[in-house]
């Protein structure tokens, strides 16, 4: 038994802040303002100016890309292609991998104002496949090598640009598929240790991942689903498969389908393929509908009818109308009280399509770091949306027509970083679009548990709970906001322990994994 002292930030419906919290066998036995007798005599930890919250949810992750990305070469930071070009030199000489990933690139943020091109990669390295993702995850770079690879499958495609070695679309997609398949699992589980380590240090206690990105026989959704399981440490995974085929849901039992790739909708802004309703500035572009309505409609109805929980990308304001009239008809077609589908991204939401989210409880996992985001910086924003800039990522208006919006990194977009999404949340560029610290919270704790039906067990600190925690440096309460991406994260409990670190055979751990019932 343990009793925390101190500030308690609930996250409860009324944002109760209390002074102590008793922690027994994993649950939450006592919250209140006055430490009952029966456990005076229990270890106490006295918070002092710091904050006891619940842990984190993450409510998209690419976690199989990510867990790759993160163990390969982030040029995130470069402030130019000359600068990528000689961090992935010494990359070259560090690693023995055959294929070379790199991650991160942006033509906003290096002074070229261009991404790297494949005559550059091929300076560096001529005679092994190098893939550069850009930041947004929604194209890449090649070099030539890897251009021999796979242009047979490629060159016919949308997106595909031999010149400079861009591909985008379709050709990204085949691209994807290629690499994902070139990488052994047992290198993508060790990675994936790493990557739930690295996401726990940010107080992340619960990881939704979209899955099916080019394995053979998506392997890699039974890999995660079977790693989730395999985690004996409090750690959970809620699996997405990304895949307009509802059967092939149905078939590996999962409860949910959707989210990027073969569920995105559109594009997205940094490749000026997400779909608009009107032009970007200045062009007769209006972006990428990947799917007629007909084809997205029809999906919905037949995902909603067999009960699943359905999440779609979407980024541009047609994509999003896109969406909302898709899961409206499905809807109608068989009304279901508690469905929870969501709106992935929703960056440009239209009056029209807010009404529907409002009216039939859609759901929104969006992503607050695109707010004030280095690698698709204002200047950009304003060059190709004009006024509606001032538009994007409405979190008051979100939570004025109580439509339930919950956080996510799109890792490896951005990096999976609570206290980043808080911060931009509560300082967001268009000012009257910023929340309170109290709706930031909550939004990054309750809403990311409830968006996957998990909120009765954890997600606030409330008596019954499981005791999934987090101990911040400082309360957010007693800090201007201006500074809260300036604290920590101290400590994260599972189950009332102190997060263990995964440092098992990965096999081992997905042996475990498929003999597990365990909620995924």
């Amino acid at each position: 038994m343990v009793v925390y002292c101190g500030a308690i930030i609930t996250c409860d419906e009324n944002y109760t802040v209390a002074k102590y919290l008793v922690e027994e066998k994993g649950k939450i036995l006592y919250v209140g303002n006055t430490l009952p007798k029966e456990y005076e005599q229990a270890k106490q930890v006295q918070l002092g100016k710091r904050a006891l919250i619940p842990s984190f949810a993450d409510t998209h992750i690419h976690f199989a890309s990510f867990s790759t990305f993160h163990a390969g070469l982030n040029v995130m930071e470069a402030k130019s292609n000359v600068e990528i070009a000689s961090m992935l030199s010494e990359f070259v000489k560090k690693t023995k991998d055959r294929l070379l990933i790199v991650f991160g690139a942006s033509p906003y943020s290096v002074e070229e104002k261009q991404l790297i091109s494949r005559a550059e990669l091929d300076a560096v390295c001529s005679d092994r496949p190098i893939m550069v993702v850009k930041y947004d995850g929604h194209a890449c770079i090649i070099n030539s090598a890897l251009l021999q690879c796979v242009k047979d499958k490629i060159q016919n495609l949308r997106g595909y640009h031999e010149e400079t070695g861009e591909m985008q679309q379709e050709a990204f997609f085949e691209v994807s598929n290629y690499v994902t398949n070139s990488i052994s699992i047992l290198k993508l589980l060790g990675n994936m240790e790493q990557a739930v380590n690295y996401m726990a240090s940010k107080g992340i206690g619960m990881i939704h991942t979209v899955s099916g990105v080019g394995f053979a026989k998506d392997l890699d959704v039974d890999m995660e689903k079977w790693f989730g399981r395999g985690l004996s440490n409090g750690m959970q995974l809620r699996v997405f498969f990304q895949t307009m085929k509802v059967e092939a849901a149905l078939k590996k039992k999962l409860p949910r389908i959707g989210g990027c790739f073969a569920t995105a909708l559109d594009g997205c802004y940094g490749s000026m393929d997400a779909a608009m309703l009107q032009p970007y500035e200045g062009t007769q572009n209006t972006g990428v509908l990947y799917y007629t309505d007909e084809e997205v409609i029809e999906f919905c109805k037949k995902a909603n009818r067999a009960n699943l929980q359905i999440e779609m990308h979407a980024i541009g304001d047609a994509a999003f109308d896109q969406a909302t009239r898709a899961l409206k008809a499905a809807l109608d077609d068989m009304p279901r009280e508690d469905h929870r589908h969501g709106i992935i991204h929703a960056c440009l939401p239209t009056k029209e399509g807010l009404a529907i989210c409002e009216e039939y409880g859609i759901q929104i996992p969006l992503q607050t770091s695109f707010i004030n985001w280095p690698q698709e910086p204002e200047s950009y924003l304003n060059e190709i949306l004009g006024e509606r800039n001032g538009q994007l990522n409405p979190l008051a208006t979100f939570l004025s027509k109580n439509i339930a919006c919950s956080a996510g990194s799109d890792a490896p977009c951005t990096d999976p970083d609570p206290i980043l999404w808080i911060h931009n949340a509560c300082n967001h560029s268009i000012k009257e679009q910023s929340i309170s610290v109290q709706e930031a919270l909550r939004m990054c704790t309750y809403y990311g548990y409830a968006a996957s039906f998990d909120e009765q067990e954890r997600g606030s600190l409330e008596v019954g709970k499981i005791a999934d925690m987090v101990i911040l440096s400082d309360n957010p309460y007693d800090i201007e906001k201006e500074k809260l991406k300036d604290i920590k994260v101290e400590q994260l409990y599972l189950q009332g322990k102190p997060y263990k670190q995964v440092r098992t055979n990965p096999i081992l751990l997905v042996l475990k994994g498929m003999c597990s019932r365990k909620k995924i």
